[in-house]
């Protein structure tokens, strides 16, 4: 949950020096993804050295190649961990708990894990990073905006349909730059260790009503379709894309995430971003344009 860019000012309370824990330098799990890329360059732009941690990266990185952890862990003190393609996929908490405590035994002592809203998996290895002795921010997040213009609901907003299994549940969408924001507080900045952040937007919306925003954004009909949770299985089969994704909206339709959070608020003390500033910058940027 990756490519137009929206740059924030990283807005946090005032620090002081016993707040704040100097670099050697941050790993950023995913560094070239939707949040890794934006927390990478919020830290660069601070001062702080940066190393990418991703399978192109140098040295590279890969959860399935435990081989590769240790080279990226090297001269490194605190890591911003994402996990891809879910937590929820079988056997991300395990490599995740594995991970934290080769960190930890590496001398990364502040991690800080992006983790979702109402999912049980991402619960246990939310629990297997912190058993590995590490100093902890958990950022639980909802589903982000940048999933429409920069990931798997791209080619349906330029097709005018977006075709899903939500029907007229509401999800409280939140900004990837607000993540950054938290991220980079988290990681900077000792007040922040040992606490659990929940992230969302301001406001609930249905994918009807995101459609909606769409469609004023860029000034062209956009059109929410619900289909069944075996259509979008289908759909899912025929582009080659894990089935596995489908069971994530049942976190949608069940309701457990139907509510809003305030951890930018108390992260950083200020609102979130509304899905409509973000429509209306991401499709100034011609992302969305139809030829």
């Amino acid at each position: 949950m990756t490519n137009t860019e929206h740059q924030q000012n990283v807005q946090t309370t005032p620090q002081t020096a016993a707040q704040t824990t100097p670099h050697t330098a941050a790993l950023v799990i995913g560094g070239t993804g939707k949040t890794g890329r934006r927390v990478a360059e919020k830290l660069t732009a601070q001062g702080h050295p940066v190393r990418i941690g991703s399978r192109s990266g140098a040295p590279a990185f890969d959860w399935n190649e435990p081989a590769t952890w240790a080279p990226a862990l090297e001269g490194v003190d605190r890591v911003y961990v994402t996990y891809h393609p879910d937590l929820a996929f079988p056997g991300a908490a395990e490599q995740v708990g594995a991970f934290s405590r080769l960190a930890v035994e590496s001398g990364a002592r502040r991690l800080v894990l992006l983790s979702g809203r109402g999912e049980e998996a991402a619960a246990v290895a939310e629990s297997n990073l912190k058993a590995s002795g590490a100093d902890w921010t958990i950022v639980r997040a909802a589903w982000f905006n940048q999933n429409f213009d920069e990931s798997f609901f791209l080619e349906p907003v330029l097709a005018g349909e977006i075709a899903l299994p939500t029907a007229g549940a509401v999800e409280a969408f939140v900004d990837a730059d607000d993540i950054a924001d938290v991220v980079v507080a988290a990681l900077t900045d000792d007040r922040h260790i040992g606490k659990v952040y929940e992230l969302s937007g301001p406001r609930l919306l249905s994918f009807a009503e995101v459609a909606a925003e769409l469609s004023k954004a860029t000034g062209r009909e956009i059109a929410y379709v619900s289909v069944t949770n075996e259509e979008y299985r289908a759909v899912l089969r025929e582009n080659g894309l894990p089935e596995e994704f489908a069971d994530l909206f049942t976190m949608i339709l069940d309701g457990r995430n139907a509510h809003l959070a305030h951890g930018v608020e108390e992260a950083l003390g200020r609102a979130p971003r509304d899905f409509s500033d973000y429509a209306r910058e991401a499709a100034a940027t011609g992302v969305w344009n139809v030829a």
